[in-house]
């Protein structure tokens, strides 16, 4: 078995290590030359993931026909905004019946899911998504992590299962595609909330309430796509959303405590200094969320302060005031008692 990861950011270049001690020859594609040479001559992803050595059997490369060619799996793990050109440039090199596994977690203009684009890019490929409580600094420290691989492929959930697993990494697997990926992308709003909440000092009790209204809209949504709102009981939703609404680690959370300091979207993105996805998130979000008049008042908010010049504590007072609905809105079906 060979593999290359698409993508070198922290995520990428995490998973990379995990496969390639487990002994599999890993390709690590970037197209930056300035961050291949860097990273050939420290030996270590300074730029997204200093502090950590590359495992000998990964090899980067700036040739995605040379690191693509002879893969049977191939992980694609660049932002969601330039996702549908790697795609495209994936098609030609990628070998036929190869297991293709998006593991970004966004949504592009248009409302397409990164599975969506790899189907279309590449329809002899057998394509999946990894989502789940995934910090990448976390994972390179060797901590205790597990994720979910969703495919419609058993064949493709068994061969990420075994790339993947390691003492300290547990896959599990899903055949709800659109859950799992709809999971990860949309934790991101509420990430970004809920580090607005923390820094403001709402208290543990307010954010409790966030996080779990949180996953009402998410199941909300998702299931007006089509998707299994049980999905997010697991590790790609609830597990995920937990994860990136407490942690300091993350971009997006991270983001959020920048707005509630005071300062602007722009100054905040400019000091993370790394893409936060749920910024592009919550705009297709909130857009498709009206035309299917699915009821969001989360993600509403979020967008309003991000790109409508609302009031940050004014939105917090609202969110806190809002209409108060059911708890539990998805329910499991009733067993026949017989």
């Amino acid at each position: 078995m060979r593999a290359t990861i698409v993508g070198a950011g922290n995520f990428g270049t995490a998973v990379a290590n995990i496969i390639a001690e487990g002994g599999v020859p890993v390709g690590l594609w970037m197209r930056d030359a300035g961050q291949l040479a860097d990273i050939r001559a420290n030996g270590e992803n300074r730029r997204y993931l200093p502090g950590h050595a590359l495992a000998p059997a990964v090899e980067p490369t700036a040739d995605l026909a040379h690191a693509v060619c002879a893969s049977d799996i191939v992980f694609v793990t660049v932002p969601s905004a330039s996702f549908g050109e790697v795609a495209k440039e994936l098609r030609p090199v990628v070998k036929p019946g190869a297991a293709v596994i998006s593991g970004t977690k966004g949504i592009a203009e248009g409302f397409r899911l990164m599975s969506q684009i790899l189907e279309d890019a590449l329809p002899e490929a057998r394509i999946g998504v990894v989502s789940g409580p995934n910090l990448a600094e976390e994972i390179a420290d060797g901590r205790q992590t597990g994720t979910v691989v969703a495919s419609r492929h058993e064949s493709l959930r068994e061969e990420v299962r075994e790339a993947l697993t390691s003492p300290t990494f547990r896959v599990y697997g899903s055949t709800d595609v659109y859950g799992v990926e709809l999971g990860g992308a949309l934790k991101n709003i509420y990430a970004i909330v809920c580090g607005v909440a923390t820094a403001l000092g709402v208290g543990q009790n307010a954010l409790a309430m966030l996080i779990t209204r949180s996953l009402a809209e998410m199941g909300r949504f998702a299931a007006a796509l089509g998707a299994n709102p049980m999905t997010f009981l697991g590790l790609a939703g609830v597990g995920d959303l937990f994860a990136t609404c407490t942690s300091p680690l993350s971009r997006n959370f991270q983001l959020g405590a920048k707005l509630a300091a005071g300062k602007s979207l722009e100054e905040a993105m400019e000091d993370l200094g790394k893409l936060a996805e749920g910024v592009n998130t919550v705009r297709v979000v909130q857009a498709k969320s009206k035309a299917l008049g699915v009821y969001m008042p989360l993600a509403d908010a979020l967008h309003r302060l991000l790109f409508g010049g609302d009031d940050l504590r004014r939105i917090v007072v609202d969110l806190m005031t809002g209409e108060q609905r059911m708890d539990v809105e998805f329910e499991a079906p009733a067993r026949d008692p017989a």
